[in-house]
């Protein structure tokens, strides 16, 4: 199976942007992509903001919302504590079980996880527990400001220290008016970090389709993400 699987190195730092405009990319560019984004806290699926709403509309994956994300809890917490609260656990398992059903689907497939990479979601895993049964290389999406680089060498460390396959970094959510930590940052997690930066992406206004598409046209390094990946520019569209 042909993907990536889009991690972070917090909450709420950009990834199902980046996810979905990535999966609108590739769609455009005759790609036959679907997204999963198999957990989701504090907001219903069909909710026009919801991530998998948007993952879906940003991919026009003809898969159903339930089927782009089969688990889904009330309170906006880590899945596995969402979870417990309702009385519900879910398997590392139960989750690889719905990804086989969908996997063939498409023929290039964006996973989107929850929060960081060490979020519990289940009783005895975490989210790099499901990217290693995955088999997927990952991106890390990164926020610009003063801490990046503490949060985003750690979370690479971590990543290759379990033996997963790093294909690079974004930062997402440059200001306008940029500050120092952000101008210096980017280059001092590349080579700390010793993974590419994909591109470096601004904070979106208007977080459209269109918009979130161009953007990631215009800032993201799509062909360095495809020789990371190691395909070939036509090989991701076969």
């Amino acid at each position: 199976m042909k993907g990536v699987f889009i991690t972070g190195t917090d909450t709420d730092v950009g990834k199902t942007m980046v996810a979905g405009g990535l999966a609108a990319v590739l769609k455009e560019q005759k790609v036959d992509v679907g997204v999963f984004k198999p957990f989701l806290s504090g907001i219903s699926r069909d909710h026009p903001e919801s991530d998998t709403r948007v993952l879906k509309e940003m991919s026009e994956s003809p898969l159903s919302l339930e089927e782009v994300t089969p688990f889904a809890f009330k309170e906006p917490l880590a899945p596995f504590v969402a979870g417990k609260l309702e009385g519900k656990h879910v398997a590392i398992e139960a989750v690889l079980d719905h990804w086989k059903k969908i996997r063939n689907h498409h023929e290039f497939f964006i996973v989107e996880g929850a929060g960081g990479i060490s979020v519990p979601l289940g009783e005895n895993y975490l989210v790099s527990d499901l990217i290693k049964a995955l088999q997927l290389p990952i991106v890390i999406v990164a926020r610009p400001n003063l801490g990046t680089i503490n949060h985003t060498y750690l979370t690479v460390e971590y990543a290759k220290n379990i033996g997963l396959d790093v294909a690079g970094i974004v930062i997402n959510g440059r200001s306008g008016d940029e500050d120092l930590s952000e101008k210096t940052s980017p280059a001092l997690i590349e080579k700390l970090c010793r993974v590419p930066i994909l591109g470096e992406t601004p904070k979106l206004r208007d977080c459209s389709k269109p918009r979130v598409k161009q953007m990631i046209k215009e800032q993201v390094d799509l062909g360095l993400l495809v020789k990371q990946l190691g395909l070939s520019d036509t090989s991701v569209s076969k």
